[in-house]
């Protein structure tokens, strides 16, 4: 069984085995030590913490295979992107040239750097091991998250983004990077990747261009890949738009993938969700596959089973998934329906 849980300190050899391993475009996990280490640090104290209001807490969270004890994956949120270090994306817009005269007439298609989404929350940090795929972990991986935020409101913002990965090839060469962004900051792109991970983004505003930009003046191949996400990236952004995230016309100024964005309450998951009291026995075949949460905070844990649904509306587990959810008998859980 595959089991959502916080990040723990001794999660930290796993964590930088998988931001070694994430690669370019992976900037969330930038591979660094101790970025690494000050990221576990702080997403360890946003847990503990109690919150009002969304502030700049990150949170992190482990998917571990309760039989070999084995950790498949990570994925994180973030309460509100933004507040600490600015928030950069190009926005599309249209610019129309026109003449009466010459009765010329023509609409141009445009990238602007802006900050609109500065103060969302943000769903970030995915990444399931290769051996782990395919096997239903992701779809757990990602919507686990939903569930932690459906528990806990007042943690993040209203609005809700993901940063899809954009087009880049196995040398990690990004074809926008190489149409645009080489022209005004001439290092490569992993170098400007990684340093946004870090936290440095300050090179940003520095050198990128802030006025508007003519798309048909891009090299074809840049044009080609705006808005468009990594093959790898491809379930993920299909699962996404399932809950509801919808592409607004946003994109990474790096690799030109999309952004997606939904309010947090209109979030398929979120807005499926309910409570159930627990009742322990021999479960009964279930019909649909569901998320199952508890509701606590520090000790959160999430999974998806088959579940039957009693006559009185209990949620009936077997003990060896009651424990694997921290639960016992009469607490309540909160389930969601995949499908």
């Amino acid at each position: 069984m595959n089991v959502l849980r916080p990040i723990r300190p001794a999660d930290i050899d796993t964590l930088l085995e998988i931001a070694h391993h994430s690669g370019p475009g992976f900037t969330s996990l930038p591979n660094n030590p101790a970025l690494i280490e000050a990221k576990l640090a702080h997403a360890v104290a946003s847990m503990q913490q109690e919150v009002r209001r969304p502030g700049q807490e990150s949170y992190l969270f482990m998917l571990e295979n309760t039989e070999t004890q084995q950790v498949v994956g990570t994925c994180g949120i973030e309460a509100a992107v933004g507040i600490r270090d600015p928030w950069y994306h190009y926005r599309l817009g249209i610019v129309v040239h026109a003449s009466r005269e010459l009765d010329v007439h023509n609409r141009f298609r445009t990238l602007y750097l802006c900050n609109d989404y500065t103060g969302f929350a943000e769903v970030c940090t995915l990444y399931l091991l290769p051996e782990a795929r395919q096997t239903g972990a992701g779809s757990l991986l990602s919507r686990a998250r939903f569930m932690f935020m459906a528990e806990f409101p007042e943690r993040f913002a209203e609005s809700v983004i993901a940063e899809m990965r954009g087009v880049s090839n196995e040398q990690g060469v990004s074809p926008f990077w190489e149409g645009l962004g080489r022209k005004f900051f001439t290092i490569e792109f992993s170098e400007a990747d990684y340093l946004t991970g870090i936290g440095n983004k300050a090179f940003v505003a520095e050198l990128m261009p802030k006025h508007t930009l003519y798309i048909h003046l891009l090299p074809r191949e840049a044009r080609n890949v705006i808005g468009q996400v990594h093959e790898n990236t491809l379930p993920a952004r299909r699962m996404l738009e399932q809950e509801g995230f919808q592409y607004q016309g946003y994109i990474d100024i790096f690799d030109a993938g999309p952004t997606l964005c939904s309010r947090v309450k209109d979030i398929r998951t979120i807005r499926r969700s309910r409570y159930c009291k627990v009742l322990i026995g021999k479960p009964q075949p279930g019909d649909r596959q569901y998320l199952i949460s508890n509701t606590r905070r520090q000790e959160f844990r999430c999974t998806q089973a088959p579940l039957h649904i009693s006559d009185h509306d209990c949620a009936i587990l077997s003990p060896e998934m009651a424990r694997a959810l921290c639960v016992e008998e009469g607490h309540s859980v909160r389930i969601s329906p995949l499908r």
